[in-house]
């Protein structure tokens, strides 16, 4: 959640603007609802006359204004801090955080404040007339301060929230930071609800002398019983709204990252156990996020196929299984006159452009590109994850990658050695440094393959042994050319080459000399 300066000042002032009406107006209805409680639906006998019920009114309105006067005031000061945090556009320091989550049980207190002095002004000009009348008239005004103190946080808790959003969003986990948490909440609305109408219905027999009948009691009763119905739904609104809002917003946040967005977040707008809640999912989407970028590099650096199975596993060994597997390999041929004859930047891109493709047609066929050698790649069929068929798809795979290669990159030219057979495929390294690679005779054949294949038209050259292994259909796309014993291997490799290729013009032995 940013906000620039202008916008920051707006909701500044919208928000101060709307927390000293809500407060002023909460004050005043329940100053207004208990005048009208003691003077017109309960009165006693010594206020009959309307001279004493209007001398009650103005010198409750004169009060409640004076109250309303004062009140602004310290709430308009309370709010500065606000002001000039928003105002300045800065980010939010802890004393900033404190502050603001603080306001709405900072204008509860004051509102309390107000109704505690209005105990005493009432009560001691009562007292003179009946000592049940002020023992009456301050149980009231109390009763009163306790449902408008409350009320007035729960309004306020709820249109601080924008700020406290703005004041949270960089500090992650709200902390300690003087807000009342989901249960002291609860209580609130209960004395809101429950409570204070409950008690003052409990207190009706017992504030009068006599009661003559039972028709005395209907009126205080549908009234108090009334404004508990009209309290009792503000009241429960508010709470709910407070707890279910946040928990729908996380609900749809946890669906949204079950669907696989990882930039999902919830705005941090409580400073209770439900702010706790909304800073814990978006530290576990960071810390997921991070994992998954993790994973893209880890998968890119070493195969999608080996990165899936190290994480399903979760833990490293070094060493390796003998496996059956088919190795591709393909090399630039005279890179050296290339980078002489191009700049940099364009070796770097017909490089860039070449391996994309064998990194395409390596995954089309489920394979693995294993390492880049420089100009050079090592792709592996058959590790890490078994494959039956390795042989045909490393062979369909060369076929495939020799027709994209002359399709798309015609400046460059690249030679393809296909061979089969065991190694080893794990780990290599250190425990701080390590790579699954394949090492075995496939990997050795697959590159003085490739070497021998820059000399033939095809530039694409197979184990006869590999072809055998594919079988058809895959066999009927090679026939043999031939054997040659290769560099560093003292057998002879029998040779295949694609069907309806020619060989190149050099003798055989001329072959073998050059690469014994």
């Amino acid at each position: 959640m940013r906000m620039e300066g202008p916008d920051r000042e707006a909701l500044a002032r919208c928000v101060r603007k709307r927390l000293l009406v809500a407060g002023t107006l909460v004050s005043s209805t329940a100053a207004a609802l208990i005048a009208v409680y003691l003077l017109v639906v309960f009165p006693y006998d010594e206020f009959d006359g309307s001279v004493e019920r209007i001398v009650v009114f103005a010198v409750s309105a004169l009060y409640v204004a004076g109250a309303s006067v004062w009140a602004i005031r310290r709430g308009t000061s309370m709010h500065m801090p606000m002001m000039d945090w928003l105002r300045s556009g800065r980010p939010a320091t802890d004393e900033d955080r404190r502050l603001v989550v603080r306001l709405p049980a900072r204008g509860a207190q004051i509102t309390f404040m107000c109704w505690l002095v209005a105990i005493p002004f009432f009560t001691v000009p009562a007292a003179f007339i009946d000592g049940h009348l002020a023992v009456e008239v301050a149980t009231t005004i109390f009763l009163g301060a306790l449902v408008t103190s409350a009320a007035d946080f729960l309004i306020a808790e709820k249109l601080t929230r924008p700020v406290v959003a703005l004041a949270l969003v960089e500090s992650g986990a709200p902390g300690d930071a003087g807000s009342l948490g989901i249960g002291p909440r609860l209580l609130l609305t209960w004395l809101l609800c429950s409570g204070v109408p409950i008690l003052m219905l409990a207190l009706v027999p017992t504030g009068r002398h006599e009661i003559e009948g039972s028709e005395d009691l209907l009126a205080p009763v549908v009234f108090v019983a009334s404004i508990a119905l009209i309290t009792g739904f503000v009241g429960t609104k508010l709470a709910t709204v407070a707890v279910t809002r946040p928990v729908r917003a996380l609900r749809r946040a946890m669906d949204e990252l079950a669907d696989g967005d990882i930039d999902v977040r919830v705005a941090v707008d409580d400073a209770s156990e439900i702010g706790r809640l909304q800073a814990g999912f978006n530290a576990m989407v960071d810390g997921l996020r991070e994992r998954e970028v993790l994973r893209d590099l880890y998968g890119r650096q070493v195969g999608v196929d080996v990165a899936r199975e190290a994480l399903e596993r979760g833990t490293f060994e070094l060493g390796g299984e003998e496996r059956e597997v088919s190795v591709l390999f393909v090399d630039v041929i005279g890179s050296t006159r290339l980078a002489q004859r191009e700049r940099p930047g364009r070796v770097v891109e017909l490089l860039n452009d070449f391996f994309a493709i064998v990194v395409r047609v390596i995954h089309e066929h489920g394979g693995m590109v294993n390492k880049f050698e420089g100009d050079a790649a090592l792709c592996v069929f058959g590790a890490p994850l078994p494959q039956d068929d390795h042989a045909a798809r490393a062979l369909a795979a060369a076929r495939a990658l020799r027709r994209e290669l002359d399709a798309h990159v015609a400046d460059l030219d690249a030679a393809i050695g296909v061979a089969g057979g065991a190694a080893v495929a794990g780990y290599v390294g250190a425990q701080d440094r390590f790579e699954y690679t394949v090492i075995g005779d496939p990997v050795n054949e697959a590159s003085r393959l490739t070497e021998l294949a820059k000399q033939h038209a095809c530039r694409l050259l197979a184990a006869a042994d590999t072809v055998d292994r594919a079988g058809a259909p895959e066999a009927e796309h090679w026939e043999l050319d031939g054997e040659v014993v290769l560099r560093g291997r003292d057998e002879p490799t029998r040779l295949a080459m694609l069907a309806g290729t020619e060989a190149p013009a050099v003798e055989a032995e001329r072959d073998i000399r050059a690469l014994s």
